[in-house]
């Protein structure tokens, strides 16, 4: 099924790689937001640029009567990787590449407003939100400040996904990703002569116990129903083979799906960190920061999403459960689900006979362009479909 017009795709497919080769970091996306405004006036539309610095946003009122207004987004920045596919449309800038996919968001989000402005017969308003600085940096929650959710009824996204082949699409109800939480432990005891270990409090040894008891976080203490993940990424300690140094240092993420456990896991990591260090007689010094929260998709949201995506591409191509439909990784769309009801949706872009098959964030990423179509076309029919009225 084309889902859109050759001339559509085509342009999906130029914007894409236009982007795409001219690739921008966090909340530097200028030229970026640049191409957007402009697309989106010659639409017949008033862009309102610099919201969190490099954001755009934009709106389309309905000629079907008033309503309420709905939200979709998409994401701007780039990641700080070298890319080393060979491809036309190769990043021109060294160390920088859209290795996530967000000049496919944009490219679709632009043609959805693009046959939402050539047919408004929808009631209320479509609210386009063009956000920078998914990538850790706190882009969603900018926006969110300066006000880019007022009057907003209910939010809709989606990300491409590699995991998933082309044609088909996840429209998980309630969680879907994971919350990102961030911690460093800083391990304290009493250096000293290797050759004399009755003499320190090892740090060393204290940290290690530390490490291994982190990981009953998520086989002993959360429902085994409830993924949890904790992982240590760097460990460092001493300066010297001979030498048990006075402390050790160690960083690490937590990756939750549900709200109790969401809640409730500084304090237990504090509190294993803690008694683990203390039988060696050592203290600790914990730090832990909140990156995004889980995404948890309003199951009625999700519901909506399903319908269209079964309308568009076949009952078999919505997906709810299974391999792929839902991930561990974090998406700062989340910040717009803690305020409002809504939907993040993860679309298909696996395409195996064109080796199209690397993860995200790898500098060899790329994902199946016919994935667009169907991308477009869902951020468009959500629009339509919750701004259709009831009855």
């Amino acid at each position: 099924m084309p889902y859109v017009s050759e001339s559509e795709r085509t342009r999906l497919i130029e914007v894409r790689r236009r982007i795409h080769a001219h690739p921008e970091l966090a909340y530097e996306e200028q030229a970026t937001a640049r191409l957007v405004s402009e697309r989106l006036r010659e639409l017949g539309l008033s862009p309102q640029g610099g919201v969190a610095e490099t954001g755009v946003v934009a709106e389309l009122k309905g000629q079907g009567g008033a309503g309420p207004t709905i939200l979709l987004r998409a994401d701007l920045d780039a990641l700080p990787v070298h890319e080393l596919n060979e491809v036309p449309y190769r990043s021109q800038r060294a160390g920088l590449m859209h290795a996530c996919g967000h000049d496919g968001h944009v490219s679709a989000l632009l043609v959805a407003a693009e046959r939402l402005v050539a047919q408004p017969s929808f009631a209320g308003t479509v609210r386009f939100c063009f956000q920078p600085a998914e990538e850790g940096r706190g882009g969603a929650k900018r926006m969110i400040e300066e006000g880019v959710l007022e009057g907003v009824e209910r939010v809709f996204g989606l990300h491409l996904w590699n995991e998933l082949p082309t044609g088909s699409v996840a429209c998980t109800a309630g969680p879907m990703l994971a919350a990102v939480d961030r911690f460093r432990i800083v391990v304290l005891g009493e250096g000293g002569h290797a050759a004399l270990p009755q003499r320190v409090r090892d740090p060393i040894v204290a940290a290690s116990q530390v490490v291994q008891a982190l990981q009953t976080l998520a086989s002993r203490w959360t429902d085994p129903l409830d993924p949890l993940v904790v992982t240590v990424g760097r460990f460092a300690a001493g300066t010297n083979w001979n030498v048990v140094p006075p402390h050790a240092e160690l960083e690490g993420t937590c990756r939750s799906f549900s709200r109790a456990t969401y809640e409730a896991l500084p304090a237990k990591l504090e509190q294993v960190a803690r008694d683990s260090a203390a039988a060696h007689g050592c203290e600790v010094e914990v730090h832990y920061d909140r990156t995004t929260p889980p995404v948890i998709n309003d199951p009625a949201a999700a519901l909506l999403g399903r319908r269209v995506v079964q309308r568009l591409a076949g009952e078999a191509a919505a997906l709810s459960e299974g391999p792929g439909t839902r991930a561990m990784i974090g998406e700062d769309f989340a910040e717009f689900l803690e305020l409002r009801p809504g939907a993040f949706f993860l679309v298909g872009s696996r395409n195996e006979a064109r080796g199209l098959t690397h993860p995200h964030h790898s500098d060899r990423f790329d994902f199946d362009e016919d994935a667009l179509p169907l991308a477009a076309r869902l951020l468009e029919e959500l629009a339509r479909e919750a701004l259709t009225p009831v009855g």
